[in-house]
């Protein structure tokens, strides 16, 4: 029985040199840089106001928190996710794509009180096809729901997938821009993370120089506008764009008023405003001080009555 409790007590006092007893805190969301951000909205807005950052087993995920002016509950964000292999400590997230009834209840609830409209263009930015839904609330804000996936096809050496993905998802709500104007944004943002390896590499090989290029008979001209859609762009997060540009191309609208109603009635010809021998008589009335000034323009006319007895004369 000595031999069997020794043993114990020999083995618990190994198992407890081997722990190092340092305390360690598990994987959370942590508040990072905005400058450490995986994405970025487009020049001009919206602001960036807070990432919040979590790291996984197969990669990283990233809330970029936006300016947000709208009455509807919740806060503009870009969401985006990078799923790679599996070389950090934590749990993994599984590869998923996208589901249309999941991805609909996503957006429900990240606009709530909103009714969404799934619109069904085929869309595409720089990164690839995308697609949005979006509704209008009842103070008359306008919000949408766009989301994204990209993930290349194959390697450089054609054998096998790119195995890196990501993710993204835009909520965006403002009262003073349009659809198109949001949708601008969606357009416009950057990616600035990637992955480790051209096997992870999600965006693929880039695109071959135009055959056109360097050869005879195929005039190249300016690009124009049309490449974007006609989107109205710059939008700004939150900014009235008609207060801006009435303030810029305007600057002297907000000080001049003026100062007396404009008279109402039809038009009449400008000249000397003679007072009439009643308004003389209502004046000096109510202002005796005024009747007794040297320098009065305008003179009460006398006026000479006939007696009755004058006027009885008169008569043959």
């Amino acid at each position: 029985m000595l031999r069997v409790f020794t043993g114990v007590i020999i083995g618990s006092v190994g198992t407890g040199c081997s722990s190092t007893g340092t305390v360690t805190r598990p994987p959370s969301p942590s508040l990072v840089a905005d400058e450490r951000a995986l994405a970025l909205p487009p020049p001009g807005g919206p602001a960036i106001i807070g990432v919040v950052e979590r790291s996984r087993g197969n990669g990283l995920e990233q809330t970029i928190s936006l300016a947000t002016t709208a009455r509807v509950s919740g806060q503009n964000h870009l969401k985006i996710e990078f799923y790679g292999a599996d070389m950090s400590s934590g749990p993994s997230a599984a590869f998923r794509t996208i589901d249309e009834r999941e991805i609909l209840r996503e957006a429900a609830a990240a606009i709530p009180s909103v009714r969404l409209s799934r619109r069904n263009a085929f869309l595409q930015n720089t990164y690839g096809p995308f697609a949005y839904a979006a509704g209008r609330s009842a103070f008359g804000d306008t919000c949408i729901y766009a989301w994204q996936q990209i993930r290349a096809g194959t390697t450089s050496q054609g054998i096998g997938r790119n195995f890196g993905m990501i993710q993204v998802r835009w909520r965006l709500c403002d009262a003073f821009a349009g659809e198109q104007q949001l949708l601008s944004a969606v357009y416009g943002y950057t990616i600035t993370g990637t992955f480790d390896g051209p096997a992870w590499d999600p965006f693929g090989e880039p695109n071959r120089a135009d055959s056109r290029l360097g050869k005879t008979g195929y005039p190249i001209y300016p690009a124009d506008s049309a490449a974007l859609g006609g989107l109205s762009m710059g939008y700004a997060g939150g900014i009235d764009p008609r207060r801006t540009a009435a303030m810029t191309s305007h600057p002297s609208r907000r000080s001049a008023r003026p100062s007396q109603p404009a008279p109402k009635g039809p038009a009449q010809a400008r000249g000397p405003s003679v007072p009439s021998p009643d308004q003389v008589a209502r004046q000096a009335a109510a202002d005796p001080s005024a009747s007794a000034q040297p320098n009065e323009t305008v003179k009460r006319p006398a006026v000479t009555v006939p007696s009755p007895e004058t006027i009885s004369t008169s008569r043959p």
